[in-house]
C-alpha cells in the first residue's frame, strides 16, 4: 500500500512538473511574442514534436523558394534572432534566415540542415501528437490566457486533428507584427553544425 502511494505521488509530480513546463514555454512564448494567439502556440509545439509541415522530397523546389525569401526579404522586417528553440523540449531549432542574410551561416548549409532534419527521423504518428496536443491545452486552459480568439483557433486545432493533419499557418496577426522566416532543423544537427558558427 505504502509502496502504490508513493508510486501515485511519484507520478503525480511527474504530471505537475510537466504542466509546469507547459505554463513555463506558453509565458514566454506570450512575453516574446505579444500578439501570439492559440494557433501560434500550437505551431510551435508541433513543430518540436513532428518537425517541419513537410517531408521534403524536392530539393530544388526547396531552394527556389528560400530564394524567393532571401529576396523578397529585408533585414528590417526581420526578428532581431538568429535562432530560437521550438515548443515545450527543444527538439527543434527555428533557424532565421537573418543568419544567412548577414553571412553568417551559408544558404547551402541551412537547406542541407533543413533538409536532414526532415528525413532523417521518423516522424511520430498523429494520433501519438493529438494526445500530446491534449495534455498541453489541458493546461493552457487552466492559465486563463485570455487570447484573442481561444475558442475559434481551439475549434480550427480540433478539425484539423480530427482530419488526420496536424500542420497551420501562423496566425494573420503573427505574421504581420513578427515576419516569420526560418527553418526547422533538429536540435542535434543545429548544436553539432549551425550554433558553433554563431559566437
Amino acid at each position: 500500500m505504502k509502496r502504490i502511494t508513493l508510486l501515485s505521488i511519484a507520478l503525480m509530480c511527474a504530471l505537475t512538473l510537466h504542466a509546469q513546463d507547459i505554463e513555463k514555454f506558453v509565458k514566454w512564448q506570450m512575453e516574446t511574442y505579444p500578439e501570439s494567439r492559440l494557433m501560434d502556440i500550437y505551431k510551435s509545439c508541433f513543430q518540436d514534436y513532428m518537425g517541419a509541415e513537410h517531408l521534403v522530397s524536392d530539393s530544388e523546389r526547396v531552394k527556389a523558394y528560400l530564394d524567393e525569401e532571401l529576396e523578397t526579404t529585408t533585414l528590417d522586417e526581420l526578428m532581431p534572432w538568429y535562432y530560437e528553440p521550438c515548443g515545450i523540449d527543444s527538439n527543434y531549432y527555428r533557424v532565421s534566415i537573418r543568419a544567412i542574410k548577414e553571412d553568417i551561416i551559408s544558404e547551402e548549409l541551412l537547406l542541407d540542415a533543413f533538409v536532414r532534419s526532415d528525413n532523417s527521423v521518423e516522424r511520430p504518428s498523429v494520433e501519438s501528437w493529438r494526445n500530446k496536443w491534449h495534455v498541453i491545452i489541458g493546461t493552457i486552459d487552466q492559465m486563463h490566457l485570455d487570447l484573442p480568439h481561444y475558442e475559434e483557433d481551439k475549434l480550427f486545432i480540433d478539425s484539423v486533428l480530427t482530419e488526420g493533419k496536424y500542420a497551420i499557418s501562423h496566425s494573420p496577426e503573427y505574421r504581420e507584427t513578427y515576419h516569420p522566416h526560418y527553418r526547422i532543423v533538429e536540435r542535434r544537427i543545429f548544436e553539432e553544425e549551425i550554433k558553433p558558427l554563431m559566437k
